[in-house]
């Protein structure tokens, strides 16, 4: 099954809650993985805030994205004390 982005919320700081068509809801803190020009203006909360969901993933207005199995991955890697849900 290709993993794909279903839904995202904003939590605060650069957490947001991600909603995978396999039925997995997450939190997952993305802070540490903005690396390159295109993500640098997302470390300003402001900035990473503004976002919406393409065919398959998170995208920003600036055109960054993060491909939906490294946000899979690393969501579940944290474990943020968010059940993993299934529905």
């Amino acid at each position: 099954m290709l993993i794909k982005v279903i839904n995202a919320r904003y939590v605060g700081g650069h957490i947001m809650e991600v909603s995978f068509n396999d039925g997995v809801i997450k939190k997952v803190d993305l802070k540490d993985c903005f690396r390159g020009p295109v993500f640098e203006e997302l470390k300003e909360v402001e900035n990473f805030k503004n976002f919406s969901l393409n065919r398959w993933t998170i995208e920003w207005a600036n055109g960054a994205d993060l491909a939906p199995e490294f946000l899979y991955d690393l969501a579940m890697q944290q474990d943020q004390g968010g059940a993993v849900k299934k529905v």
